[in-house]
């Protein structure tokens, strides 16, 4: 469901000449690549599942790179294949369909690379994008604190230059596979005594050094994706600070922007097959039968095409790959969506529900599902935050008041 916009607002759904044979294209290759260990991983590896075999997921990465299948939507100059919005589109509904397992380069292929192509330097270009298109070097995010998770003009961790290089100190927690990672991209305050988004800068980080520790964070799940990541005099170099030093706050929110591009509607795609398998048990164990459930999955099934046309519809004319404000809607919904099909998987397991898979805590995908949509309310920008930005930026109504009482 590739989108096309036409002069008179009107969209075509249906893939046109060239993108019909680049969709077989990438199919073909899925095809004959998909196999062995990685067709046996059967699309884990995603998003609440990310502690899945890493390095086999290391290894996919490379295979794609091979095949001139990462940064499909890079400029060719640095790397990518400059497919349009469209062939992004379909790259991304054909690999959820593939079954590859779940990308562990999301972050630096999807966030980082784009920062850089926008806002680095030449020399950060050369050194930084060639290993992510290769699927060589691994990045984490460094936003999220304890005291600034979701109002990131909050952060404390502090940068202090020495006329050579900068020392890092603070902390950052939530922070995906920083245990796997090479590198990590933190936002820190660099100007001492400065307030909210003023004073803040990016780093570029190498996670392989003195000064920095790494905790993970077990979850609910019994998995650990998530961790704390401690600095402690950790050094970033002159020349790895992506703008103007103090600009961070600009660079940090178009990184964020990047996050509500094309790559959500592969998400949705593997929303798609999760309901698909509750649909399967359901039949499977005769919950379907139950008028309840029946009513709730067909709210679930509408509630999806809706939000999968509208997401295609918002992307149509953005050609850079970056997201409007408006995308924060779309974040609002899925999060709410995917919750309440956690919530639903679980109902139509029943009393099966509360026994797991295997020893010692082998999860299925329903509990996983069910366990990790507690946090997509939160991590990303958190529900009240969306609707902030949503008020102000979409709406534009007079801002939340920033006063304490």
């Amino acid at each position: 469901m590739a989108p096309r916009r036409y002069a008179n607002g009107s969209m075509q759904l249906a893939d046109q000449a060239q993108d019909a044979a680049f969709r077989r294209e990438v199919q073909a290759w899925f095809q004959t690549h998909v196999i062995g260990d990685f067709a046996a991983a059967q699309g884990r590896g995603g998003q609440g599942d990310e502690a899945f075999e890493p390095e086999l997921r290391r290894a996919w990465e490379k295979e794609l790179a091979r095949g001139g299948w990462t940064c499909v939507g890079w400029p060719t100059e640095f790397g990518g294949r400059g497919a349009s919005i469209t062939q992004q589109v379909i790259f991304n509904e054909e690999y959820v369909r593939s079954g590859a397992p779940g990308r562990f380069s999301i972050l630096g292929e999807g966030l980082l690379g784009p920062t850089i192509i926008h806002f680095g330097t030449k020399a950060q270009q050369e050194r930084f994008l060639p290993p992510i298109v290769a699927g060589e070097e691994m990045w984490c995010q460094g936003y999220s604190e304890p005291n600034a998770g979701s109002d990131l003009a909050n952060v404390a961790t502090r940068a202090e230059f020495d006329g050579k290089q900068w020392s890092l100190y603070g902390q950052k927690v939530w922070t995906s596979l920083a245990h796997e990672a090479d590198w990590c991209f933190v936002v820190a305050r660099s100007e001492a005594g400065s307030k909210r988004h003023r004073g803040l800068s990016y780093f570029l980080v190498p996670m392989d050094q003195p000064g920095i520790e790494v905790r993970p964070i077990v979850q609910l799940s019994g998995t650990s994706e998530f961790n704390e990541v401690f600095f402690d005099g950790a050094k970033a170099q002159s020349e790895d600070v992506v703008g103007e030093v103090g600009d961070g706050w600009r660079v940090a929110l178009a990184t964020l922007s990047f996050e509500r591009g094309v790559g959500l509607l592969g998400h949705l795609l593997g929303f798609s097959r999760e309901l698909e398998h509750v649909i399967t048990a359901a039949r499977g164990n005769g919950r379907i039968k139950d008028a309840t459930i029946r009513d709730r999955l067909a709210r679930a099934y509408g509630e999806l095409a809706i939000l999968q046309v509208s997401t295609v519809r918002s992307l149509a004319g953005y050609d850079d790959g970056e997201a409007p404000p408006s995308a924060s809607v779309a974040k609002l919904f899925w999060a709410g969506w995917h919750q309440r099909l956690g919530e639903l998987a679980l109902d139509v397991l029943g009393p099966a529900a509360t026994v797991i898979e295997g020893s010692p805590y082998e999860l299925g995908e329903f509990h996983r599902s069910f366990l990790f949509s507690r946090s997509e309310s939160i991590y990303g920008g958190s529900d009240q935050v969306q609707r902030n930005i949503i008020g102000e930026r979409v709406l534009g109504l007079p801002p939340e008041p920033k006063g304490t009482l």
